[in-house]
């Protein structure tokens, strides 16, 4: 869960570097460092902290020359200090290397090259890929990595520098995102074709073990055979994102008040009001495929895991196919059943999380036909799946998803749609849905406008520890969701239960001093969510009401109720999660939490 970037050609590689490791630094914020070759010399700089801390640094140091590797580091093995902080180095600092990934069997690699007598710096697993190639160095860098690579286990991506070739970055990709982004007389590397956007929109894609050999008018890439091979550039649409705030204190808040115009974006040219149905441009199943299929499995992590869930529920209700909703991380070690006429469908916002990578991996190695759900053009699931639905969400820099989590709903809503009316819905039914999904936008602009009520809210519950967020069918992944939102920005305690299965065990817990977010946007269990509050209001637990507009009952139950305009239960776990996004962001902001990067959190998880 660390950001790559690379550069060499005529400009000055340390500004056009720093520039692009500040683009991901969403990817780790621990620790920052760049290195390159000066007059036959491995020249660096390394700080604990945010890019801002390197650029200062880098600046006193005048550092300049016209290739360089740097990176922003999620630490996994070592605390954040300067000593592990990347690029690391071999004994006599003859090349530099910067890693994202976890070398498995780096504990008996450290022993054996200790054996040999080589002296480590760093508590890191990456420094004994520095040591490794130096220890096959005869006086041809290529051949040395391309030693090196067999012997390195797990997911990984390295860019490297040698004293001994000024002009070159060697760079390697095993199942961890890498890309080279091919300029005029220039060429960059790094994690996330964002980085690079701005200067260049083609790209050649690392992985399976290959190697690259990187100038500024070359690339050569090699197999694990070590066999060359030509690989075709692709050609990425639009330009490099503004990830600037915009005048908004935080990320997150800006990407929530973007959520009207992305849902928009979402919907744009997917649908057709004639016939009632969505045309999705990224599915190219074709309609007997689509026909065919007689059961769902989603794989998903976190935020998107979540969405899975929602999608659950809206595709076995509209749809009638029954979905199973697979942890990655989990379902890659179940030894699962994938059979004929099953579609798995892989969800990730950045498109490179790993432990979904790898989980379509298994998926795929059964047979199965995978359709991807991401936000990222060119990133690995774009690329491995069948075929992709992309988000259209544009960047998301604040850690907590909130822009992307609604667009998945909003894609999945239109791929439920679709799969409905090759089936059992009527084109009215299905016209009907899509008058509802149109007023997305508008619905969550009025609950957006709704923010000082719920800065007001907030701050009058920012100083519990404890929360439960509870709610019945969509209502209850909807819950799911708005817990995470609250724990991984504000570190507070929230757990997320369906609310009927709060007497069997949860309402223990619950006292004046244990708040309760509920989630009441479902009609069709309205009437019983209303006695789950009943029972924790008699056991004095305060409790917060996220309700539609003419939501009767609520007044005497209640502490405080948000409104929401009235939608079909399908979709009304859009504008409910606008609620609990902005809830979550006050509560936060009223305990002085770092919220666009929380602690312990990066944006994409590339490890398992």
């Amino acid at each position: 869960m660390c950001g790559i970037f690379g550069y060499v050609g005529p400009q000055n590689a340390v500004k056009i570097s720093i520039e692009g490791l500040k683009k991901l630094e969403y990817r780790g914020y621990d620790s920052a460092g760049i290195a390159g070759v000066k007059e036959n010399n491995i020249v660096y700089c390394k700080e604990v902290g945010k890019v801002a801390a390197l650029e200062k640094k880098v600046e006193e140091l005048d550092l300049d020359f016209t290739v360089a590797i740097a990176h922003t580091r999620w630490a996994t093995h070592g605390k954040p200090t300067q000593d592990n902080a990347h690029p690391h180095f071999d004994e006599e600092e003859t090349l530099a290397v910067v890693h994202n990934g976890i070398i498995e069997n780096h504990v008996s690699l450290r022993k054996r090259l200790q054996a040999e007598g080589r002296k480590f710096r760093s508590e890191t697993d990456t420094e004994v890929i520095a040591h490794l190639v130096a220890s096959y160095y005869d006086g041809d860098i290529l051949k040395a990595v391309q030693h090196a690579m067999p012997e390195l286990k797990g997911a990984l991506a390295i860019a490297l520098v040698h004293k001994d070739y000024p002009g070159q970055i060697i760079v390697a990709a095993r199942e961890s995102p890498l890309a080279i982004g091919v300029g005029n007389g220039e060429v960059f590397v790094s994690s996330d074709t964002n980085a690079f956007l701005v200067h260049t929109r083609e790209v050649v894609y690392l992985s399976n073990s290959e190697v690259a050999v990187i100038t500024s008018n070359t690339i050569e890439v090699y197999d694990e055979t070590s066999s060359q091979v030509m690989k075709e550039k692709q050609l990425l649409s639009g330009k490099g994102e503004d990830v600037s705030k915009n005048g908004y204190e935080h990320y997150m808040l800006k990407e929530i008040y973007e959520q009207p115009q992305t849902i928009r974006n979402a919907l744009l040219a997917r649908f057709t009001e004639e016939y009632g149905t969505a045309l999705l441009d990224g599915v190219t199943f074709g309609i007997d495929e689509l026909l065919s299929v007689e059961r769902i499995v989603i794989l998903a992590c976190g935020t998107s895991w979540h969405a899975g869930c929602v999608a659950a529920y809206l595709i076995e209700d509209m749809a009638r196919i029954p979905v199973q909703v697979e942890i990655s991380s989990e379902f890659r070690y179940k030894n699962s059943i994938i059979r004929d006429n099953t579609l798995v469908m892989a969800l990730s916002q950045s498109g490179e999380t790993a432990d979904t990578l790898a989980a379509m991996r298994e998926a795929k190695s059964k047979g199965a036909k995978v359709l991807g759900v991401c936000n990222v053009q060119g990133s690995k699931v774009a690329r491995d799946a069948d075929c992709c639905m992309l988000l259209r969400a544009g960047a998301e820099i604040g850690v907590a998803s909130t822009k992307a989590f609604t667009s998945q709903l909003t894609v999945l809503s239109l791929f439920a749609l679709m799969m409905a009316r090759m089936r059992n819905m009527s084109k009215d039914d299905g016209q009907k849905f899509l008058k509802d999904l149109e007023r997305l936008p508008d619905i969550v602009e009025n609950v957006l406008s709704q923010s000082d009520i719920i800065k007001s809210i907030a701050k009058k519950y920012a100083h519990f520890d404890n929360f439960f967020f509870i709610g019945r069918r969509y209502m209850y992944p909807t819950a799911m969701e708005g817990a995470l939102k609250l724990k991984e920005i504000s570190y507070i305690n929230a757990n997320a239960y369906p609310a009927g299965e709060m007497k069997h065990g949860p309402i223990a817990l619950i006292d004046e001093r244990c708040p309760t977010v509920a989630f009441c946007a479902n009609k069709l269990t309205y009437d019983k969510l209303l006695s789950n509050l009943m029972e924790i209001k008699a056991r004095m637990g305060p409790i917060i009401a996220i309700a539609e507009d003419g939501a009767e009952g609520l007044d005497d139950i209640t502490d405080d109720v948000i409104r929401v305009p009235r939608i079909i239960d399908e979709l009304a776990s859009i504008p409910s999660t606008i609620v609990s996004q902005l809830l979550a962001y006050y509560i936060a902001l009223e305990r002085g939490a770092e919220i666009d990067q929380p602690r312990n959190l990066a944006k994409s998880v590339t490890v398992e």
